[in-house]
């Protein structure tokens, strides 16, 4: 009789082993070829919502006038924006879809533009310390690379769908 048991034992044993492997190759078709993981998908989301959150945490817990926090805010829309605006014109070129010089020119111009205001206006700022600034430098360029991760893990989702 044990040894009865034990076949029904192990013959269990193989075949929660199969439904196992059965789900992880369904899981594995559910994402198309070339579509990024659900994983980098949700750290790139993590850290954009990590990076503006803790800028604009930073932002409103800053004793600096509220123009100077209108700046900074305008600084961080605008580097998000232009970060994007850059890397849809990057992969529009290399795919081979129409990209106008006038344009592509524009987003990188923006970008330079925004990376400097933020530079210079830390520099020049007296009214906050050098650890807070340090602290601003680092969630403003999380969001921005957060940022174009998150539209390029779009681009390639959307991508990877209408393929297949």
């Amino acid at each position: 009789m044990s040894n009865d048991n034990e076949v029904l034992l192990d013959e269990e044993k193989r075949n929660d082993l199969k439904v196992k492997e059965e789900r992880k190759v369904d899981r594995k078709e559910e994402r198309k070829e070339g579509e990024p993981t659900s994983a980098f998908k949700g750290a790139s989301w993590a850290a954009l919502l990590v990076g503006v959150a803790s800028y604009l945490i930073g932002l409103f817990n800053a004793t600096m006038q509220l123009n100077e926090k209108g700046f900074y805010f305008a600084v961080l829309v605008f580097g998000l924006y232009s970060a994007i605006s850059l890397q849809k014109a990057v992969r529009d070129k290399d795919e081979g879809i129409p990209v106008t010089n006038i344009y592509y020119g524009i987003s990188w111009f923006a970008l330079i533009v925004s990376i400097a205001l933020m530079a210079i206006g830390l520099y020049n700022a007296g009214s906050i310390i050098l650890s807070e600034k340090g602290f601003f430098s680092m969630a403003f360029v999380l969001s921005l690379f957060a940022a174009i991760t998150v539209q390029k893990n779009i681009r390639d989702t959307q991508r990877a769908r209408d393929r297949g």
